[in-house]
């Protein structure tokens, strides 16, 4: 930074590719504080290094970070990371940004406060040697339900002759090219950029992303781009020959899964139901087993039931663990006794390479009437969210109302300290969290649900250092209704009966409650 004459240094979660779930290995925010949370970006100032995190992660970034050098900030639902981090800029300064770690839109934003320098490479990213594309295989229609050929005619309809649509997030170039690869944890993607145009489809591996340098910078045809999925170095190879999509095509048709899809989605959540039903059984029966051992059969039930991989990192947290909403070490320490909560979220990727995803609470033995209320209190607030549309009566909802409607329920209650701070939900597709549609307090959640789109509802309350409850079921809208892929069981001990209306009970019922 001093090399550079630089104040302020923006460092960054994600990869060149700018996905969500980056390995640690590529995480330069994870090499620089230790926090090894999914998302969350570091702004290096003159004073302090700042993290920032979201609700899911208030808790693990204070256990893991070292607080003589790094600040938490803490955001809650309805502040943006960008907008925050531009509060600790003072107007003028000149920000130091890693031009592929980042969207043209979000270096934008910083733009209109500050001065940008931006820096092609990022000093604290490693090498990659290996073939990365080796693995990957291209699916069957009966799984995707449109050709290759089918998505591209519908993308490049509006095209005219030399101009190319050029696509460089991993999830919609998987989707377009209906091709997996299931070789690396937590994901389906394969590594590539794509040029689209009505006569041609390029897709470009990355071995190759040097070859797509070089058409980019000779071709003389226009390239239309996103600019909320394209990094500021793409942008800036292609910017005098770029026009900005006003809507991405690729992203409504990819959210709006057709019947081939929803039919592999249901038997994928029926897999997973299976593997978690097991898991469930192992937990009552079996004696001084530990989080990591709970972690260890669940990966072997959802591959004795044919995934692929996993779409995420299982959460196996017992009782305060439960708290911090993406723990992940399932600890080998951490041994299950009589009485005990443990909170798992897990889901995989089966061969159609759609991720599953959902998330149970299992008592070990009896639970505590507290136990019961905070269980039955997200139970109704799940119920509510999940009939809302039938009970307001609306043929068109938004993700923005039902998460709105969940808040107001859990405000209204006396819930001894526990609180509700993270989303809704969250779109399900390729990857485990997709968008649209989302379910939460932004101004993104302001989208109307479409038939075919999938998405979790996910109500959870969480008390730091007692524990936490969190019930997600992954569903489909279709016809003026929310319809659950998962039917994993309720578990009934920790239901409080009497806490729930007629109504409710008629809910529940439609439900397994073992």
């Amino acid at each position: 930074m001093a090399n550079n004459e630089i104040e302020y240094l923006l460092i960054n979660s994600t990869n060149e590719f700018l996905v969500e779930y980056n390995t640690l290995d590529e995480n330069s925010r994870y090499k620089v504080t230790k926090f090894s949370g999914s998302t969350g970006d570091v702004l290096v100032a003159p004073d302090f290094v700042y993290l920032f995190v979201d609700g899911r992660y208030h808790i693990q970034a204070d256990n893991e970070v070292n607080h003589n050098v790094v600040n938490v900030v803490k955001l809650t639902a309805n502040q943006n990371q960008t907008d925050e981090i531009i509060k600790k800029i003072p107007q003028g300064k000149l920000l130091g940004i890693f031009s592929k770690k980042n969207s043209k839109q979000r270096i934008d934003k910083f733009a209109k406060h500050c001065q940008i320098k931006l820096f092609d490479d990022d000093p604290l990213d490693m090498e990659v040697l290996e073939d990365i594309n080796a693995d990957d295989i291209f699916l069957p229609a009966e799984l995707t339900g449109q050709t290759t050929d089918d998505k591209i005619k519908e993308i490049t309809k509006n095209l005219n002759e030399n101009e190319y649509i050029y696509i460089t997030d991993l999830d919609e170039v998987s989707y377009i090219f209906n091709c997996r690869n299931f070789s690396r944890n937590y994901s389906s993607k394969i590594i590539a950029k794509a040029l689209i145009s009505q006569t041609d489809a390029k897709l470009f591996k990355k071995s190759e992303m040097k070859n797509l340098e070089e058409f980019l910078k000779s071709t003389s045809a226009t390239i239309y781009y996103d600019k909320k999925t394209i990094n500021g170095y793409d942008f800036n190879i292609i910017k005098d020959k770029s026009k900005p999509l006003e809507k991405n095509i690729v992203q409504e048709m990819k959210s709006q899964k057709n019947q081939n899809e929803l039919k592999h989605l249901a038997q994928a959540f029926q897999k997973s139901d299976a593997a978690l039903t097991k898991t469930r059984d192992y937990i009552k029966s079996a004696d001084k087993i530990s989080e990591y051992d709970i972690a260890e059969f669940l990966e072997g039930q959802f591959k004795n039931q044919g995934a692929k991989c996993l779409s995420f990192k299982s959460i196996v947290a017992r009782n305060a663990n439960s708290a911090l909403a993406h723990y992940s070490k399932s600890s080998k320490d951490e041994i299950i006794k009589d009485g005990d909560l443990v909170l798992i979220d897990c889901g995989a990727y089966f061969e159609g390479g759609l991720a599953t995803d959902m998330t149970r609470v299992f008592v070990k033995g009896e639970p505590t009437e507290l136990h019961k209320k905070i269980y039955t209190h997200v139970l109704r607030a799940f119920l509510l969210a999940f009939n809302y549309v039938q009970s307001c009566g609306k043929s068109e909802i938004t993700g923005f109302e039902i998460d709105d409607a969940v808040h107001k329920y859990f405000d209204s209650q006396k819930l001894d300290g526990f609180v509700f701070n993270h989303g809704l939900g969250h779109g399900i597709g390729v990857n485990v969290h997709e968008y649209p549609p989302k379910l939460s307090t932004h101004e993104i959640s302001k989208v109307q649900i479409k038939n075919g789109m999938c998405f979790s509802i996910e109500p959870g309350l969480y008390k730091e250092s007692c524990f936490s409850v969190r019930l997600e079921n992954s569903c489909y809208f279709e016809n003026g209704k929310i319809i659950s892929f998962s039917n994993m069981c309720f578990e009934e001990k920790l239901i409080d009966y009497a806490m729930l209306t007629d109504i409710e009970k008629q809910q529940l019922a439609k439900f397994k409650v073992k």
